[in-house]
């Protein structure tokens, strides 16, 4: 699986991922698992595994870019670290046991999963809806219960949180930038506990001949993560110039697009 033009989509792929999480907040899984479900299919990975792959390698490969994201973030003082301190515990927890239900569920019960939040997601971006402001940031029990669904749903999808973190912080009455920066700090222990989860829950699929250790394909993680960690801050840096309603209904577009796709490679 490591040919010339691999090598060079995984890099490629990674350089837009950054970029992206950066801009939105996102840790890219909405691009990751369509394409790479499509690339392990055409390598021969069973049907039954390729989505749980592309999961746990999207998982893996979010790691670092959610890292360089939050970096920048923070630089910026676009963290908002009452309420990452009241979240992180349920987004460990949510995150961490949502991986060992994933692995019980067919790939096309996923899929279809995936494909119907991407969908909500995408309108969400395309009608760039916002919850008004109408309330102060809640306690510790109500960050905690929020991080627990969101962590769960983000294990499930393969996603930083961002889709459903930005809402609910700017629900909060914290202001979308912060939003977006808080929303890349959550990301990191969501991409750390659904690592760990797929790693441990697919350990019996492991083929240390192909670079398959659970359900992470290693190469893939090694050179997204290599080009997205460069690029993510160039998105923070943008996040913070420009308004961005007109690119997230673009991405909102590539989304159902990409979505649609992973269906008809699994279906």
């Amino acid at each position: 699986m490591l040919e010339p033009e691999w090598i060079l989509i995984f890099l490629l792929l990674g350089s837009f991922v950054g970029f992206m999480a950066g801009l939105l907040g996102i840790g890219g899984g909405g691009i990751l698992v369509p394409i790479l479900t499509s690339i392990f299919i055409s390598h021969g990975i069973p049907v039954d595994n390729v989505v749980h792959l592309a999961l746990g390698t999207s998982m893996a490969s979010m790691v670092i870019t959610t890292f360089s994201s939050f970096r920048s973030h923070n630089a910026k003082g676009a963290v908002v670290w009452k309420a990452v301190r009241g979240m992180v515990p349920g987004i460990i927890i949510g995150t961490f046991s949502a991986t060992f239900l994933a692995s019980y569920l067919s790939s096309l019960f996923l899929g279809v999963f995936f494909a119907l939040f991407m969908a909500f997601v995408s309108s969400q971006m395309f009608l760039n809806k916002k919850p008004k402001p109408s309330r102060e940031v809640s306690g510790n029990m109500g960050l905690f219960a929020a991080g627990s669904g969101i962590g769960a749903i983000s294990a499930l999808v393969s996603i930083g949180g961002g889709s459903l973190t930005v809402p609910y912080l700017t629900w909060q009455n914290i202001e979308i930038k912060k939003a977006i920066g808080t929303s890349a700090a959550i990301g990191l222990p969501i991409a750390i506990a659904g690592t760990i989860g797929y790693l441990v829950n697919g350990w019996n699929i492991s083929s240390s001949d192909n670079y398959i250790f659970g359900y992470v394909y290693l190469p893939a993680v090694i050179l997204i993560s290599l080009t997205s960690f460069i690029t993510a801050p160039y998105g923070a840096q943008l996040a913070h110039k420009l308004p961005v309603s007109i690119l997230k209904k673009i991405f909102a577009v590539l989304l159902v697009c990409l979505s649609i796709k992973m269906l008809v490679s699994i279906s």
